[in-house]
């Protein structure tokens, strides 16, 4: 089980309402916060009001790609510190090189199994 922070906050930001709901299945009782965001763009807004300790973050989306927020979060000193992991339906060694180049801390291909992600989430915020 996720130990620390005590109570983490965790961004999802996918497009699809179904992967956002299977995320969320998968998170409860993690004891958290979870925040959602349906694009690049609108997990910016998000971030303005919120730093979560970790962003789980679609690649595929309109307006700004994961690709696209991850690089330019890693850029952010108020926000390159939080920990992006990619959580896509991209299976290339490509695509999780050109994650690693925009600073995502993970790429976890879909499908995903609920212990492989709290375990990769717990990981990370125990980094933290």
């Amino acid at each position: 089980m996720i130990q620390s922070p005590a109570r983490p906050l965790i961004l999802l930001v996918d497009d699809n309402e179904a992967n956002l709901e299977l995320l969320q299945a998968y998170l409860e009782g993690v004891g958290g916060s979870i925040m959602t965001a349906r694009d690049g763009l609108e997990a910016l807004r998000c971030l303005e009001a919120h730093k979560p300790d970790l962003i789980l973050l679609d690649v595929m989306m309109p307006r700004m790609s994961g690709y696209q927020l991850c690089k330019r979060l890693k850029a952010d000193p108020a926000t390159k510190g939080i920990p992006v992991v990619m959580v896509t339906a991209l299976t290339e060694v490509s695509d999780q090189e050109r994650a690693e180049e925009v600073g995502a801390d993970d790429f976890i291909s879909k499908p995903i199994t609920k212990p492989d992600l709290l375990a990769r989430i717990a990981r990370h915020l125990a980094k933290r």
